[in-house]
């Protein structure tokens, strides 16, 4: 799913860095400079004092490339400007959201607009009919919505909804998939080929896990047989509709199509996790690129414009089943906020296709540098898209599944990142995660890129296994 900015559960600490108590005690053995004094190594240690680890999702603590994570004070276009003053050319985007830059003025605006007329109300407004009419007309298997507060409550719900709907317990999700910090949604394959979850955080007890079934990415041949042992049993399938959090990993030629007509022949609901995909790749989102209609669908990011708000949708009989219309209940006090339905539809109708075309050059141009420099380097690698998402692999074999990308070589990556991230590029502190351009980004962005590119290329050859 991509989830807001997911410090994903599933995912090896690579090169984390060691903490004695205060932060003075950082150890740095991946190219990060000496940053003790600045103002961002300051901000963590206070920081740290109130917040568990310093921040408050897991991936930003940089645990997986090691070194002081940046606090950024501003950011516009592709810039990010951190609080001691430092630019960077920025490949996360807020982890997707921002397809049209930081501070796009349209967006500003509406939220000013918003803003100015009050933040929240607790009462339905227009512009939630608005969003929801927008995203119903881009995709068109999505028939109603419901809107929530981020992509870990639209799984939820959408998990939830299909439970009810078809009265089975069990879901069926995908190792390396990421849906959010939903319990049952927290698990990863145990020993065998289609196996029940087991859990992946303390918290989440055998009993919340027990009810999922793990299989891997790409391999229709493991759900069939997990419908074959779960006769009448599985509620749904919830995949993302191209992976983001392994790592970007397309579904294989024939995959969605082959989960549409496994969950159909089963009488189970397809979920398509479009919460990283949705809007970013197409302006349908992945439906755009592959035609495969879900049973229900989630999004986030784009659709927020940034701000905390993401949406369910699908079929009308089956959203039918909310309450009040239905039995399954679904609340949100803060649901279609109208400062966050505001940004989220302004970025929508500015994303035209004068956007989508820019970032498909954009991320073709990215993969073109990066490939070029590691090559230069001799550096086995792979860099791998799903739309205009990408990523860099470390392997000279493809990936296709997560067991396959935890097998890269994941220790060169915290050298290519600090080589990248001190000469003013940032991009995702994990090996594990999907990198994403702007329609924002220019020639300048990209002469950066092509600067700092060859100094990381060497960093992540000179890397030494541990």
């Amino acid at each position: 799913m991509g989830q807001s900015d997911p410090g994903h559960p599933l995912h090896p600490v690579v090169g984390k860095f060691d903490r004695t108590g205060t932060l003075e005690a950082v150890t740095v053995s991946s190219g990060d400079p000496d940053v003790h004094a600045s103002r961002s190594a300051q901000l963590f240690e206070r920081a740290d004092l109130v917040i568990p680890g310093g921040v408050n999702s897991p991936v930003r603590a940089f645990h997986s490339v090691g070194g002081t994570p940046r606090f950024i004070k501003e950011a516009s276009g592709y810039t990010l400007t951190d609080v001691d003053g430092n630019d960077y050319v920025d490949l996360i985007c807020s982890w997707g959201p921002m397809i049209l830059g930081h501070a796009h003025p349209a967006v500003v605006e509406a939220v000013q607009k918003a803003a100015a007329t009050g933040l929240s109300f607790g009462a339905p407004t227009e512009g939630e009919i608005e969003l929801a009419e927008e995203i119903v007309r881009r995709v068109a298997p999505v028939e109603k919505v419901r809107l929530v507060n981020s992509g870990t409550e639209a799984t939820m719900s959408a998990v939830r909804l299909a439970r009810g709907f078809t009265g089975r317990t069990k879901i069926l999700k995908f190792s390396g998939c990421y849906h959010g910090h939903v319990d049952a949604l927290l698990a990863d394959a145990g020993s065998g080929l289609a196996t029940f979850g087991l859990p992946t955080s303390p918290g989440v007890t055998g009993a919340q896990a027990e009810d999922t079934i793990v299989v891997p990415y790409n391999d229709l041949d493991a759900v069939a047989q997990a419908f074959a042992a779960n006769e009448g049993r599985i509620a749904c399938v919830i995949t993302e509709a191209a992976a983001g959090n392994m790592g970007a990993v397309a579904p294989q030629p024939g995959f969605n199509e082959g989960l549409r007509t496994l969950t159909r022949d089963n009488g189970a609901l397809l979920i398509m996790d479009e919460v990283m995909t949705g809007f970013r790749v197409s302006s349908a989102g992945w439906y755009g690129l592959d035609g495969v209609a879900g049973d229900l669908y989630t999004f986030g990011k784009v659709m927020s414009g940034g701000l905390p708000a993401a949406a369910f949708g699908g079929r009308a009989d089956v959203m039918a089943h909310l309450a009040p219309a239905g039995p399954v209940y679904q609340a949100g006090t803060l649901s279609g906020n109208p400062v966050a339905v505001a940004a989220g539809l302004a970025s929508l109708r500015a994303a035209d296709q004068g956007v989508y075309d820019a970032l498909e050059r954009n991320s073709a141009t990215l993969r073109t540098l990066l490939s070029d420099a590691l090559t230069a380097e001799s550096v086995p690698h792979r860099v791998q898209t799903a739309g205009t998402m990408l990523s860099v692999f470390f392997s000279e074999d493809p990936v296709t599944n997560y067991d396959e990308a935890k097998a890269a070589q994941t220790w060169r990556f915290p050298a290519f990142f600090h080589g990248l991230l001190s000469r003013g590029v940032y991009p995702p502190p994990s090996a594990f995660e999907a990198w994403f351009v702007s329609a924002a980004m220019d020639d300048k962005a990209f002469s950066i890129i092509a600067d700092a590119l060859p100094h990381a290329a060497k960093a992540a050859a000179a890397a030494v296994r541990p």
